[in-house]
Order: C-alpha cells, then structure tokens, then sequence
C-alpha cells in the first residue's frame, strides 16, 4: 500500500464541447465503455497505484456522480482509516460563480492538514490511460522536484504530483488563487523545481463529443483494448446484478461491445452497447453508441450515432450522423412513434 500519496481527482471541469451529455451530469460522470464513467479510469489508476485516501472535488451537476461512486466500496475506499472524499463545493448567494477549484482546496485545507501523506497526486477526470502512480512517484523523489508534471511528447496529461508542505503552503497565502492547477503550476515553476515524466502507452482525453466518439470507437481495436482493460490492473466500476444479455437466432454482432442485460434481435455492428438496451428485430446498428436502458424497435437505422441513457425510438426510424461526427440524441428523448411501452 502507497502511504505516502494523497489522490485528489479534480472533477471540476465543465465544457459544452460535451453537450448534450453533460446537461444532466459532469465530464466525470459521463458513460463509457459499455460499463464506466470517465472517473473510474482515474480512480481506478489511483487504487491500483497502491493509494488509500482519494478525494473527489466536483463543482456542479455532481448527482450522477456521487450515484455512482458511493461508499467508494468497488474501489475498495470505503474504509475507516483514510478512503473516499467527496467535498461538494461551497457556494453561496453572494457568489454568482462556481468557486475555483484552488479555492475550494483552501476551504477543505484540514483535509490536507490531517492527511499523512507527503505528496498530493492531483489528477483530471477525463483522461482516459492506464498509468502506475508509483513509478511517477519514484521518479519525483529521485529528481528532488517540487512539482512533477506528466506529459505525453508536447502535450500535459493534466497530471501532477506535489510536495505536500509546498501545496498547503501557497493555500495558506491567501494572496494568491488560481482557477486551474495548470494555472497554478506555472506560477510554482517560477520559484520550484518543476520536472516532466513522460507517459507512454494509449492516451486520450475526453473534451469534446468528437473525441469521445473517436475513443469509444478506437477501444473496440483489440490493441487498444488490451492497452487500457489489463488483467493486472483492472478497471473497477458500480457494480449492477443484471442477467447475461440474450441473443436472438437471427442477431447478428460484429465487432462490438455488449453489456450484460441486454437483448439483441437485430445486427450490431462495430458498436458499443450498454446495460440493458433492446435492440429489435431488422434493425441494423452500425459505428453507434446506445447508452443504459436504450430501446430501439423493429427495422430501424441507425449509424454514426450516440444515444444518451434511456433514449427510445421508434421502428422504422433512420437516423444518421456522419464518420467522425456522429448524431447525438439527449438522455430520455422519444424519437419516432408514440412509445406505449
């Protein structure tokens, strides 16, 4: 076990490049994969790193969020001694805005003051990676840094590990505020010793719709795949106790993802299905994401599109994005016919 690591997931950030995804929950939160939401692949990294005390620092939309992660029991945080953190932020009728993610650091500073550990690693929620924390931790403590960044060639992972004493140091200066960590790890560099780690292996960060559909459709190559789900360092996830998914005679699924709970009666193709959607019969499904509880009835169309959770349409439908930007239909629409079901 890592005793010498804080983890501190920044879950603040927000962007409309995201929506319509984003307008009933935070970058975080979003599904993918069949089974995850962004943060699990952070979170899980961090576990998997040996680190024992994680605290998730949300801004806004943060229900499906806290939904999800709970206790912190699938991550093994839920423990008596250190786990699972979740420190909404705080606001007021005074503040018009969100405060910034430094402030509300500041305003949660005993978390750091109580906290063990020497180093904070404070990391995105929406970088999808798999990355072994203790081997950028060896290299902060042999280089003598105060601040260490990850990057991939030109390009900052948004990835840090800190000094602690110099961290709770610039909280306790009240001159100072930054909105972002970069923000604040560029004015540090001025006066600490900043090193760089360069990550290697498959990377990618979820900002914008185009770069989620690009992603969830690169993990269906099997080198990617093989990349980021690895027997060793598994991706943990809420777990759900739902049936296998059931496959019709005439189904047909190529080169796709099916979640349990499932029921296939059409053909899937080069696909991402998620938990519990029915797909009906002489309906063709192709370079598509359908999110949970999805319904699509008998003989529609559907290629180059994403489908927010519980999304219904109707038979006989088509509907059509274009490679590389795909359509996308908000959580709970009813596209087509009349649904009585």
């Amino acid at each position: 076990m890592n005793n010498q690591m804080l983890g501190i997931i920044d879950a603040c950030t927000n962007t409309t490049a995201l929506q319509p995804l984003t307008f009933y929950r935070s970058i975080a939160a979003i599904p993918f994969a069949g089974r995850y939401r962004l943060i699990d692949f952070t979170l899980s990294n961090m576990v998997n790193s040996g680190i024992s005390s994680v605290a998730i620092f949300p801004r806004d939309r943060y229900r499906a969020l806290m939904d999800h992660i709970g206790s912190g029991k699938e991550w093994d945080l839920d423990r008596k001694r250190d786990g699972l953190f979740i420190f909404p932020p705080m606001t007021s009728d005074l503040h018009l805005e969100s405060p910034s993610l430094f402030t509300q650091f500041r305003y949660h500073i005993d978390y750091f003051l109580r906290s063990k550990q020497e180093y904070v690693l404070i990391a995105n929620s929406y970088t999808i990676c798999t990355v072994d924390f203790e081997h950028v931790l060896q290299r902060h403590i042999a280089s003598n840094a105060d601040i260490t960044e990850m990057k991939q060639g030109d390009k900052s992972l948004n990835m840090y590990i800190i000094n602690k004493s110099i961290l709770v140091n610039i909280l306790q200066n009240e001159s100072h505020d930054f909105y972002t960590i970069k923000e604040m790890v560029r004015y540090m560099a001025q006066s600490h010793r900043v090193e760089k780690y360069e990550h290697h292996g498959y990377t990618a960060e979820i900002s914008s719709l185009d770069a989620y559909y690009k992603t969830s459709m690169e993990i269906l190559s099997p080198d990617v795949w093989k990349q980021l789900f690895i027997n060793e360092r598994p991706v943990f996830t809420k777990v759900k106790d739902e049936p296998p998914t059931r496959y019709a005679k005439k189904a047909v699924v190529k080169n796709s993802m099916i979640a349990n709970g499932c029921v296939i009666e059409g053909h899937v193709e080069n696909s991402i299905i998620f938990r519990g959607v029915k797909i009906g019969k002489g309906t063709v499904v192709k370079n598509s994401i359908v999110m949970q509880k999805g319904v699509i009835l008998e003989n529609s169309v559907l290629e180059n599109v994403v489908l927010d959770k519980d999304v219904k349409i109707g038979s006989n439908e088509t509907l059509l994005g274009e490679s590389g930007l795909p359509r996308v239909i908000a959580k709970g629409t009813t596209q087509g016919a009349l649904m009585k079901s």
